[in-house]
């Protein structure tokens, strides 16, 4: 581990594929025992990152320290049997069993969980003997994080952990991720998912085009928008929407924004900011088609950064 506790370390990481651009002189550190997330849009770097960190990629420009050591410094084995990786799909042997899958994992390490134990901290133990091609996607899911979790790992990489899943395999691997956390350990994982970025994380960072574009606690993320909730409304009409100067003049809104067909009102008092938006599309002969009011959230921290969506392409 470095002498100042940091889990991870990159500075200047460049990574090119031909003319294209994927890592842009990324900064970055993940202090160990944190829970830490990459956010950002389709084609933003991040999984080229986290793949440069695991050791799976080598980077063009830049320095990578992973638990205090270098890739290709000679100890690259006794480092990669201190790392835990799910990648964002990983292919299993699909008339394997699960106990047979997890038995042949845990072989790759000297140290280790027993089966048993993988197979209780995933709650798969009633589906020791099946094929993993028998399992739903949520199972082999959670099969994929056991096999990660197989060697005792003190770093886990997670890419995208979650996507597709249902609502309980989602908590269940939640669930999984915070026992981690409460051993020690500590994970990099990159999400879609706003909430699951505000539950599980420590720190964020964003990135957008390769680079780091904001990184702080997903608290502090969202208190820069400088409203505490977010109201979205339209009109029948769009030619008939006030006039942007109007929307920002109205009580508690401290930001208007376009968004696709909708208008977005950042504000920091909802219970006057609702009356008056009304009050004004009234004076304005405007026929409202929708109206909505969430509390901000990291979503609107990086439509405001990048004036996209996480989900854009």
């Amino acid at each position: 581990m470095g002498s100042d506790g940091a889990a991870l370390r990159c500075r200047g990481l460049v990574k090119r594929y031909g003319k294209v651009v994927a890592v842009a002189g990324l900064d970055l550190d993940v202090w160990r025992g944190e829970c830490f997330g990459l956010l950002g849009p389709n084609g933003a770097g991040k999984t080229t990152t986290i793949e440069i960190l695991e050791g799976l990629l080598a980077q063009d420009e830049g320095d990578v320290e992973v638990l205090g050591e270098h890739w290709g410094r000679g100890r690259d084995q006794a480092l990669r049997e201190r790392l835990g990786i799910q990648l964002q799909e990983t292919q299993l042997a699909e008339k394997l069993t699960v106990e047979e899958t997890l038995r042949i994992f845990r072989s790759f390490y000297p140290r280790g969980r027993t089966i048993d134990d993988l197979l209780a901290l995933v709650e798969l133990d009633a589906k020791r003997r099946t094929w993993v091609g028998k399992l739903s996607g949520g199972q082999k899911q959670r099969l994929a994080v056991a096999c990660a979790l197989a060697g005792r790992p003190d770093l886990l990489f997670l890419d995208e952990p979650t996507t597709g899943l249902d609502p309980q395999s989602r908590r269940q691997l939640w669930t999984l991720l915070e026992a981690f956390r409460a051993e020690g350990g500590t994970i990099l994982l990159t999400t879609h998912y706003m909430d699951e970025a505000e539950l599980l994380c420590d720190r964020v960072a964003v990135v957008d085009l390769g680079r780091v574009i904001a990184l702080e606690t997903p608290r502090a993320l969202i208190a820069t928008l400088g409203a505490g909730h977010v109201v979205v409304f339209a009109v029948t009409d769009p030619a008939a929407t006030p006039e942007v100067e109007a929307l920002r003049a109205l009580p508690g809104v401290r930001e208007a924004r376009p968004e696709h067909e909708s208008w977005c009102l950042s504000t920091t008092e909802v219970h006057l900011t609702v009356p008056a938006l009304l009050a004004l599309l009234e004076r304005t002969r405007a026929t409202l088609s929708e109206l909505t009011t969430h509390s901000a959230t990291l979503e609107d921290v990086f439509v405001g950064l990048t004036g996209r969506h996480l989900r854009d392409v």
